[in-house]
């Protein structure tokens, strides 16, 4: 990948910490202003949690089940449109392809959905008859929240739910996806987050381009260069020198400083905090997260559809309630997702087969376990984790070619986030506000997660704190 030279001496009007999704989008939209621009990545590839490597030949995403917030394109309304003027990109740099149909499954019930919230709306009245007039006034609820406000105050979701809904099976089988897919807390929401994830998952969708992440970050960088940003790649912070009000210089890990009038960070609230010199406390409430996964990326000599597996995404639970919380085991083998990047709406089959099962977590297990032990646990709860999933796909086991396998480690390893969070810090900073007067937080710790809500994340803070324009000016419902 093309990278800028070497770091001017001159002070830039904005660097970013790290060049995930959002790090390239308050870039591309900060350089479309003129504003002069350096991102700085401590590795090699970029991308951050949703990235991509090559393994044994083979290419593979990290992070990318789907996006959400899917709009067919030319529509006017909604996060994604509003992201692509944002940005000034058309639909086709996406490319994304609509799934065919996901799943939530709880033992014995299941519910279907796509993209067309009515077909949700149906399964409800179908399966839980005497929910569906209660579910009806909860999306009502939903559609009349405003979890666009920065001002909103925690509220928790359970419990706002548990006004309009008396099943607690349909209650813990909504919050299923929704948790996987966008909470960093245990058992529990925010109910704005709840918003944000409902409308993305449910009422919008999934979709997925074709070729994967890739053509989503190789746009990002293009379009970011064109306008003249920098982007410098190995070039890891080590400090965050300030004078108690400002940052006053950014110190690279080979010793190099790099001077700014504005700083946004994407590297996570403590993390952040951690890197300033001298050290700053972290706000009240602010404290890392501790919800992760192991993830078991499998390639098939078939096509899941030629065992029968349709569905794009499978959310499924087999315990008596469904339990989001950091595990007593090294990995929850009661609840998952299986996800099957072939099973969108794609022109033309992929040229091969990959089933993804993700599961739940104890971060300090994988951290903390010795390299011989962890590559044999590895390989332990890899299988312990097939078995658990086979009561919900066909067995695909002696159609493997190939396995890769992440954990907290892997994550923390290539993103420095505390406990392979993976949904960052419980308590967000939506206002993207430090200590520092010049140092702002974008990214998962600011709040909006997820492929979209990861580049709405990066626009709102550049917006806000750099070109002066109102948050409101900016769609804030990602996922």
């Amino acid at each position: 990948m093309n990278v800028a030279g070497s770091l001017s001496e001159r002070p830039y009007d904005v660097v970013i910490i790290g060049a995930g999704l959002s790090g390239l989008a308050a870039g591309i939209r900060l350089a479309y202003f003129e504003k002069r621009v350096a991102i700085l990545e401590r590795h090699t590839t970029i991308g951050g949690l949703n990235s991509f490597y090559r393994l044994r030949g083979r290419n593979h995403d990290v992070g990318l089940h789907a996006v959400t917030n899917y709009a067919p394109p030319g529509t006017k309304k909604g996060p994604l449109s509003k992201l692509l003027r944002q940005l000034r990109l058309s639909w086709d740099d996406f490319g994304l392809c609509p799934q065919i149909e996901s799943s939530v499954e709880f033992g014995d019930v299941v519910l279907t959905f796509d993209n067309a919230f009515e077909r949700l709306r149906c399964q409800i009245a179908d399966v839980f008859p005497d929910q569906a007039d209660r579910f009806d006034r909860l999306v009502r609820r939903i559609r009349e929240h405003d979890e666009l406000s920065l001002s909103n105050r925690y509220q928790s979701a359970r419990a706002i739910v548990g006004e309009y809904l008396t099943d607690p099976l349909l209650i813990d089988m909504l919050f299923c996806p929704l948790m996987f897919y966008g909470s960093p807390t245990a058992e529990d929401m925010d109910f704005s987050q709840f918003v944000i994830m409902f409308k993305a998952v449910f009422c919008e969708g999934f979709a997925r381009p074709e070729n994967g992440i890739r053509p989503i970050l190789k746009t990002l960088v293009r379009k970011y260069r064109s306008l003249g940003g920098e982007l410098h790649l190995r070039a890891g912070v080590r400090r965050l020198v300030h004078d108690g009000d400002r940052l006053t210089a950014i110190e690279l890990d080979d010793g190099r400083r790099v001077r700014a009038h504005r700083v946004l960070s994407s590297a996570g609230a403590v993390e952040t905090l951690r890197l300033c010199d001298p050290p700053l406390t972290a706000p009240p409430g602010v404290q890392p997260g501790e919800i992760s996964f192991v993830e078991t990326i499998f390639c098939l000599d078939c096509l899941p559809s030629e065992l029968g597996h349709h569905r794009t995404i499978v959310f499924y639970n087999d315990a008596a309630r469904f339990r989001y919380a950091r595990p007593a085991e090294p990995v929850d083998l009661d609840s998952g997702i299986i996800c099957s990047p072939n099973n969108f709406q794609y022109d033309r089959p992929l040229p091969e087969g990959r089933l993804r099962i993700t599961a739940l977590a104890d971060p300090e297990f994988w951290l903390t376990a010795p390299e011989p032990e962890y590559r044999e646990q590895k390989q332990r709860w890899c299988e312990r984790l097939v078995e658990a999933a086979l009561r919900h796909v066909p067995d695909f086991r002696s159609h493997v070619v190939d396995v890769d396998m992440f954990t907290p480690r892997t994550i923390t390893r290539f993103t420095g986030h505390v406990n392979g969070c993976v949904y960052g810090a419980p308590n967000k900073i939506r206002d993207g506000r430090t200590p520092l007067e010049n140092l702002f937080l974008c990214g998962t710790d600011q709040g909006f997660l997820g492929i979209i809500g990861a580049m709405l994340s990066g626009i709102t803070i550049a917006n806000l704190h750099v070109l002066g324009q109102s948050q409101r000016s900016v769609p804030l419902s990602p996922a």
